[in-house]
């Protein structure tokens, strides 16, 4: 199979999962290496897909024609990143990304896409057994979400019900 159609049916793969597909599942599903999976995914990213890379594996990400998003700049300790997490989907949100302003380096982030619960509890597993320092203990734990939610309405919520848990730090526009 040549590269064109591989990554056809890398995307193909994608859209058709609701969830994310692992780089090995890919690699296992198409007969080439991770390696180039990896590659492959850099090229259709160029493409401007909206692809994204998350703990769990890769998705096609689609934003809802009707979703509007806000950045959350939070901060708490590790023993709360459930907690926190928790707050912002049991109030309507989807968390994409988390993101931190380092003093040298800038911008850091990474995609996360937790839309319920059963994905808070997965993440915070793999952080605790693989014993993952998460990114905000580089900003003495503050960090950012950028939430999405059907309504601006339900970003109130999830900022009202972070800042009465004392995580919100300000709030922030929408983007």
């Amino acid at each position: 199979m040549e590269g064109r159609e591989r990554r056809e049916q890398l995307v193909k793969i994608l859209r058709e999962s609701s969830e994310p597909v692992s780089g090995t599942e890919l690699s296992r599903r198409l007969g080439v290496s991770r390696q180039v999976i990896v590659q492959d995914i850099a090229l259709l990213r160029a493409q401007e897909l909206n692809i994204f890379a998350t703990t769990k594996g890769y998705l096609i990400y689609q934003l809802e024609r009707s979703s509007v998003r806000r950045i959350f700049q939070v901060k708490h300790s590790n023993d709360q990143i459930e907690d926190e997490l928790c707050t912002i989907v049991d109030n309507g949100g989807k968390i994409l990304d988390v993101q931190v302003e380092h003093e040298i380096y800038g911008e850091i982030g990474t995609e996360l896409i937790i839309r319920n619960r059963q994905d808070v509890y997965d993440f915070v597993k793999k952080v605790e057994e693989e014993k993952i320092v998460p990114l905000k203990e580089l900003t003495y734990g503050i960090h950012k979400h950028t939430i999405e939610a059907d309504t601006e309405e339900t970003l109130n919520r999830v900022g009202l019900a972070l800042a009465k848990k004392g995580y919100l730090m300000e709030p922030s526009p929408t983007v």
